[in-house]
């Protein structure tokens, strides 16, 4: 357990440092005015850094999924990404939760909550708006999902001694606390831990990661969409 745990944080520094090499790499190439720390102190970076940040950061995830699977012996969930029909009620559950969420934090009137979703759509238009919609939307979660869940979570899990569901418990507040850490935003870690733990319960419930891939992709495509409906509104 506690070997994957560490390749997963390891896995998330690599990504983190392939990220700036890529950022870096695409300053110089498109000569942005101040290189690479003019672009991490941005306050809306263009959309390609954006775009080659989250690749750095998914390659980091996946070399940690990896490890896990083949050096760290944890075998996959059976069928874990096989779909079923069934699976499109959790479409309705990921909405929910973002609406949830947007209410837990309502009353608190947060003047920077939407700062993570200003940073990475504001400069982006057009096509380059759709396509950092739909990796945020539909990319994002399966490299996450399989990290946080489909190892993180099932290393803790499974890999804990006790009843199941002490087990499970423990799985699951150490997955969703991470979850909520590695988004890097501490105004939004209450929301991302709340999420975490339901994505992690489906899981358990479930056996497989398809439920919470749909999930948090319904999460994320709600707070999309109401991007979309901002900029209209303008």
């Amino acid at each position: 357990m506690a070997a994957i745990i560490a390749a997963g944080f390891i896995g998330f520094l690599a990504g983190q440092i392939l990220a700036a090499v890529l950022e870096a790499i695409g300053a110089s190439i498109a000569r942005y005015p101040g290189g690479l720390s003019a672009l991490s102190s941005s306050a809306a970076p263009p959309w390609w850094a954006n775009a080659l940040g989250l690749v750095g950061v998914w390659a980091g995830f996946a070399a940690a999924i990896v490890y896990a699977y083949r050096a760290g012996g944890l075998a996959p969930l059976v069928g874990q990404w096989r779909p079923r029909v069934s699976d499109l009620a959790f479409v309705v559950v990921g909405v929910a939760a973002q609406l949830l969420v947007d209410l837990l934090y309502d009353p608190f009137h947060f003047r920077h909550l939407n700062r993570p979703v200003h940073r990475l759509f504001h400069a982006s238009h057009g096509a380059s708006f759709v396509l950092l919609g739909l990796l945020t939307t539909f990319v994002a979660p399966v490299f996450e999902e399989w990290l946080f869940r489909g190892v993180l979570y099932r290393a803790v899990a499974e890999g804990t001694s006790g009843s199941r569901r002490r087990r499970v418990t423990l799985g699951v507040v150490v997955s969703a606390v991470l979850f909520g850490v590695a988004h890097g935003e501490p105004l939004q870690f209450l929301g991302l831990a709340l999420l975490g733990a339901l994505l992690a319960l489906l899981v358990a419930r479930t056996h497989r990661l398809v439920p919470s891939y749909v999930t948090h992709a319904s999460f994320n495509a709600t707070a999309f969409v109401a991007v979309i409906a901002q900029r209209m509104g303008h």
